[in-house]
């Protein structure tokens, strides 16, 4: 993609992201930021896992998104006894030629959507879970001597209860890896609340008006990866993800001591193409150091691993990035 062409499409998509705004919160009251998150995620291309009791609206976000961006949406409800043949299809044995021969062929599960919603992720053990592994990776899927490419965009956007709830089972360190954002979805404010109870138990409201198509957005994040990139940006958002390792220099003692295991080189990718994101959503042409600030709870929490001492002081992940990054 030529700079021009890249520019054009940066410059569009500023006031796109409002009418997308727009179109959301005719379905989804407040939850601004998470909103802005999930879209961060969508033009960089990244998987998102999405965290929150029962009843936020989760699921609701997802699927008003994919009918806002005009993409095909495929729901997974991943329960204890999911197989993972229901996710990625499986082969079944049909009659041919008027029953005379039988042969095998193909059904695809639902993983083949451009947007796929992996609703209670963590209530299916981790050999179901790991069935998205390489959808998420290499966007295709394997079935017997088969492998079949995902249209794109391809984009999992799983939800999870907290992992103290009954009956969960909790990710495992190479799935969460895949997984470019973690979004941590609160209770509404008082005001939200008594607006989503009165529009949820009345006459049933607009729907979001279908507003791109899958080669536009496919094209908007190409420009994205596109955007030119400072080396002092580059160098900090290397060095942010560094100091989550013990044992690197870069990470301090104070720091060390409370964790186990650092985020990988994918996380310094992930601050990039976020801070990317971030920058093209607001109309500028390059990101700098506060966008890379801005992405980065979301993009390094799920990825550190925080020491027993830590977790019996009260102290989470969260905490860990928050004081990096002040």
């Amino acid at each position: 993609m030529n700079s021009e062409k890249m520019i054009s499409m940066i410059e569009e998509l500023k006031p796109l992201k409002q009418q997308l705004l727009d179109e959301i919160r005719k379905v989804i009251v407040g939850q601004d930021e998470v909103v802005e998150k999930v879209l961060i995620g969508l033009f960089a291309n990244g998987h998102m896992l999405i965290e929150g009791v029962p009843g936020l609206a989760k699921t609701l976000l997802i699927s008003t998104i994919a009918k806002a961006l005009h993409l095909s949406f495929g729901r997974i409800q991943f329960t204890p006894d999911l197989m993972p043949s229901d996710i990625t299809g499986s082969d079944i044995l049909v009659s041919t030629s008027g029953g005379e021969s039988r042969e095998f062929q193909y059904i695809k599960g639902p993983i083949f959507a451009n947007i796929i919603l992996a609703d209670e992720i963590n209530r299916t053990p981790p050999k179901t879970q790991a069935a998205l592994l390489q959808a998420m990776q290499e966007y295709q899927v394997s079935s017997g001597n088969k492998t079949m490419d995902l249209d794109l965009p391809f984009i999992v956007m799983a939800t999870q209860n907290p992992i103290e709830q009954e009956g969960t089972y909790p990710l495992p360190e190479a799935q969460l890896d895949r997984f470019m954002l973690f979004i941590d979805i609160g209770y509404p404010g008082y005001e939200e609340e008594l607006t989503i109870v009165q529009n949820t138990t009345g006459a049933p409201g607009e729907e979001p008006r279908p507003l791109l198509s899958a080669d536009k957005i496919i094209a908007m994040q190409t420009a994205i990866r596109n955007m030119p990139l400072s080396s002092h940006v580059l160098e900090y958002a290397v060095k942010l993800a560094r100091s989550t390792r013990p044992g690197d220099p870069g990470c301090k003692p104070s720091i060390a001591e409370k964790i186990n295991w650092g985020a990988g080189p994918r996380a310094s990718q992930y601050l990039v193409l976020g801070a990317k994101a971030r920058a093209a959503l607001d109309g500028r042409l390059t990101p700098s150091e506060e966008d890379v600030r801005a992405v980065a709870l979301p993009v390094l929490s799920h990825r550190v691993l925080i020491s027993f001492a830590a977790e019996a002081e009260g102290i989470k992940s969260a905490d860990i990035i928050k004081e990096l990054i002040n």
